[in-house]
């Protein structure tokens, strides 16, 4: 069974509150991927771990105290399909898929380059380009969503692992190696 650590491009990258929450009202980020700066750049599985489920009951109640409050959209029309059609190309879906979770893994990972950076770049532009192609002529399907958020986290992660120029925590590039 192959491990990689996949998901680690993004740790410790989006800041939350002491409730978990981001600036986003009534979204958290929990775990590694949140930013409390309670452990550092540094972001050991033990200490993770443990802040997680901290911060996991505190997001929880959290957000069970506000439930009352919320007020939900009403009247929504459905998705207008005139003009698409069903994706009978699913496999194109589920390639761009596979490319991006191989693409993010090699190039945008714990390890780091420029040439590494800008590879995945150039990548990204071909997998955007095409799918968002398909997205003005295919009937939507939550692969087709799922695939067009990714693009849109991995332009972001992208962006900013360009403008790093040392290397802080677990993200190590090679150009700027720490001093």
């Amino acid at each position: 069974i192959p491990v990689v650590p996949a998901a680690h491009y993004c740790c410790g990258g989006v800041k939350v509150d002491t409730n978990g929450e981001t600036t986003i009202n009534r979204l958290y980020a929990l775990g590694e991927t949140s930013c409390t700066g309670l452990h550092g750049a540094n972001r050991l599985a033990s200490n993770s771990l443990s802040e997680a489920i901290v911060y996991a009951d505190f997001a929880a109640k959290h957000a069970i105290d506000r439930l009352d409050s919320l007020t939900l959209c009403e009247n929504i029309p459905a998705w207008d399909y005139e003009g698409t059609t069903h994706p009978e190309e699913m496999v194109l879906i589920i390639q761009n898929y596979k490319e991006m979770q191989q693409m993010m893994s090699n190039y945008v990972g714990i390890v780091r380059s420029d040439m590494r950076l800008e590879r995945a770049n150039r990548r990204l532009e071909i997998i955007y380009k095409e799918t968002e192609e398909m997205y003005t002529t295919l009937t939507l399907s939550k692969e087709l969503c799922e695939l067009r958020n990714m693009i849109a986290v991995a332009y972001l992660i992208i962006k900013q692992a360009r403008q790093m120029k040392e290397s802080v925590g677990l993200h190590y590039t090679l150009d700027y190696p720490s001093q």
